[in-house]
């Protein structure tokens, strides 16, 4: 069989603007997840609340179990997202795969608001099987970017998607600010409210999603499938060809490597930085509400700021001077001992996670064949996953092992943007572009 009979075809970006629309929209619509569920509001009411007294467990315990499902839902992900990847690409079913991971996420974050104070297994179950959906549909929405703009592109649209998709993570947050101070003033408790944030979280991914499935074409080719083959083995045999061609993909390659180390330190600090305020700070969750709301605006800043520089004067440039901004945010947060550094740190953070997230995108799809879009953004997603793996467990560890200490565990995780910026100097933008034009 022969895998790669699209692997010439040129799949021309065409896409109008409603079209280029609805495939924003889905960050917009997916936002509202990472931003109650895996930053601020779900995350802090895991530890200070369902885990907080179980089995009379140490004061780092929490954070750890929160770390261990972020990690174990990532492993999961690093496993099947490129297979996934590779089989979207073999049968163009993209489309659909983004529809079930969809489905998959609105409906587990809809079942956390059952979660009650004590039942940590139950609670820790239904955040795998949502970080798991969320995630595969990461990788799925990135892999449509190389059909719809050109390379010369990418980066803008990369940044207009995260600065959309910051926006819809206010939207969430802001109408979840609304009914917790609502059902405060009617004498509600936390364990009424927090669970309602949720249903509120999911019915908004499911509605802003919508359009996406409306407007947003499948322009891939599905390949004749052979009946004695497997998807499982043509997902395996392109995956093996597509690590085989690494010394072509050098470039691809080093940035993965690169973002491998980074985007540690960024996926440690979007799952763990409430927890931090919280903790550390003594932030209490209206506080922490409007704090990753603020964040919210200056990400979406730095994703418009980043996505115009990264096509002006070059993506490794853009991303640098962001990995800069991220040691100088972090340093703050370290030595932070007032309530105002920690705002300062926080959009600083802002603005570089939103520059970050869009570079990257960006620069991964520029360094990507169109026909095989699926398969490498599958790679991108993989390193993703492997970085959420590595910096929430590396902090949940520290964590534990320093009895609660979060400013040590904090520090740890700056040694990820210092390692992961020598490693971007290594690589040619140029000649990872060109790479992706020979095949």
């Amino acid at each position: 069989m022969n895998l790669y009979s699209k692997k010439h075809q040129k799949i021309k970006p065409v896409a109008e603007r409603k079209e280029l629309l609805a495939w924003a929209l889905f960050d917009f619509a997916n936002s509202g997840y990472t931003t109650v569920v895996l930053t601020t509001i779900f995350s802090a009411y895991f530890v200070g609340v369902i885990a907080v007294n179980v089995g009379g467990v140490g004061s780092g315990m929490p954070t750890l179990l929160w770390s261990l499902a972020i990690g174990l839902a990532n492993l999961v992900v690093m496993i099947v997202g490129p297979i996934i990847g590779a089989v979207a690409d073999d049968r163009a079913s993209k489309k659909l795969f983004l529809l079930l991971s969809s489905i998959g996420c609105v409906s587990a974050t809809a079942l956390l608001s059952l979660a009650e104070p004590g039942e940590v297994l139950f609670a820790i179950v239904l955040v795998i099987c949502s970080t798991i959906m969320f995630a595969l549909g990461e990788n799925l929405i990135a892999a449509f970017l190389p059909e719809l703009v050109s390379k010369e592109k990418m980066g803008r649209m990369s940044g207009y998607g995260w600065s959309i998709g910051y926006f819809g993570g206010l939207l969430t947050l802001g109408c979840c600010l609304w009914f917790i101070q609502w059902g405060r003033q009617k004498g509600m408790a936390d364990t009424d409210i927090i669970p309602v944030t949720l249903l509120i979280t999911a019915a908004i991914f499911a509605l802003m999603v919508t359009p996406t499935f409306i407007w947003l074409r499948e322009r891939a080719v599905a390949n004749p499938k052979e009946n004695e083959i497997s998807y499982f083995r043509i997902s395996f045999m392109r995956l093996r060809h597509t690590l085989k061609q690494a010394m072509h993909f050098q470039d691809l390659f080093r940035f993965l490597l690169a973002l491998a180390v980074y985007q540690s330190g960024v996926s440690t600090v979007v799952v763990l930085a409430a927890i931090y305020a919280q903790e550390v700070m003594g932030f209490v969750q209206q506080e922490l509400i409007i704090l990753i709301m603020v964040v919210n605006v200056t990400a979406a800043v730095g994703a418009l700021i980043g996505g115009h520089l990264q096509d002006k004067i070059g993506s490794v440039p853009t991303l640098a001077m962001t990995l800069v901004l991220w040691i100088i945010a972090i340093l703050t947060a370290f030595v932070a001992t007032l309530p105002v550094h920690m705002w300062i740190a926080g959009n600083l953070i802002g603005m570089a996670l939103g520059s970050c997230q869009a570079i990257g995108r960006g620069l991964v799809s520029m360094f990507t064949p169109p026909a095989r879009s699926a398969e490498f953004l599958g790679l991108w997603g993989l390193v993703n996953r492997f970085s959420a793996i590595v910096g929430p467990l590396s902090y949940g560890l520290v964590n534990f092992f320093t009895q609660g200490n979060h400013r040590l565990a904090l520090l740890s995780t700056l040694l990820f943007f210092v390692i992961g910026f020598f490693l971007l100097m290594r690589v040619n933008e140029k000649r990872g572009k060109k790479s992706a034009e020979v095949i």
